[in-house]
């Protein structure tokens, strides 16, 4: 889905992002943001990150990003911009358009389904309301989380996967 040089690939994603049917051979992941933002350090992205997107892409597995990846890679721009740094906020901007339209079929909304799942989550813990949110989503959807911080997601039953590790 993404060069080895961070460079998004949007003919690899449309083959990548098609079906939510998840089989053994075959997983389903949800993109967490802390990986997503990885990969735009291009040559310099962790070396388990390149490898899993690269696992990916030869086994055809299914990326997906939740809308709440979206609002944090927003608010990353914006948080940018507000401090005065507007050749950086831009420069994330341009990305963060490439990063949307490549995953614009397999952004996953918060439904009916996931907002009780999220709510279910957040009892008796309400801590990280937005990786439980996260969770939810992926467990609605039958996805494994990808992503670096797995404690915050350790209690919520969701299949994860560290490739920071």
């Amino acid at each position: 889905m993404h060069t080895l040089s961070g460079e998004f690939s949007p003919d690899c994603a449309l083959n990548q992002l098609k079906s939510k049917e998840n089989t053994p051979n075959r997983p389903a992941y949800l993109i967490d943001t802390n990986v997503i933002s990885e990969i735009r350090k291009g040559k310099r992205t962790n070396r388990g990150v390149r490898a899993f997107f690269r696992q990916a892409e030869a086994d055809a597995s299914p990326l997906y990003l939740s809308v709440v990846t979206v609002a944090e890679l927003r608010r990353g721009v914006d948080l940018i911009r507000h401090r005065g740094d507007h050749p950086q906020a831009s420069a994330l901007e341009a990305w963060m358009a490439t990063i949307l339209s490549g995953y614009a079929q397999n952004i996953l909304p918060v439904d009916i389904e996931t907002s009780q799942m999220w709510g279910h989550l957040r009892v008796p813990d309400p801590t990280h309301a937005l990786d439980k949110l996260i969770a939810a989503t992926a467990l609605i959807n039958d996805l494994t989380v990808v992503t670096r911080n797995v404690d915050d997601f350790a209690r919520t039953g969701v299949r994860l996967l560290n490739p920071f590790d």
